[in-house]
């Protein structure tokens, strides 16, 4: 390879903004599959409906940054069931979901205060 092609290729990597590199796009308001940071934040959520024999909860919740995802009322696999316990409709929460397998599941659940 010569010189002048070798000093174009590193000049034009280097030119790319660092956000463009490995980017996943966003489109619409479905989770992508990315796989969400350890660090992942808790996010705020209202309890609107429990069902525990699908171990799922229905949340109004804030935007779910790990997942590119806007505020928004939806349904979400709860890991561990027997943390359905105690909840019911109104409850305040945080939690963290994570996009498992291709579903919407909580994996940190916790009563607000």
């Amino acid at each position: 390879m010569n010189a002048v092609l070798a000093t174009s290729l590193i000049a034009f990597a280097f030119a790319l903004p660092l956000g463009a590199m490995g980017q996943d796009v966003h489109t619409g308001h479905h989770a992508t599959d990315s796989v969400t940071t350890p660090q992942a934040s808790m996010t705020k959520g209202v309890v609107k409906r429990i069902d525990k024999s699908a171990s799922s909860l229905t949340i109004a919740h804030e935007p779910l940054t790990n997942l590119g995802m806007p505020g928004m009322t939806m349904t979400f696999l709860v890991k561990d069931r027997a943390r359905l316990d105690g909840l019911k409709a109104g409850s305040p929460i945080r939690f963290v979901a994570e996009n498992v397998n291709g579903e919407l599941t909580i994996v940190t659940l916790e009563q607000a205060k």
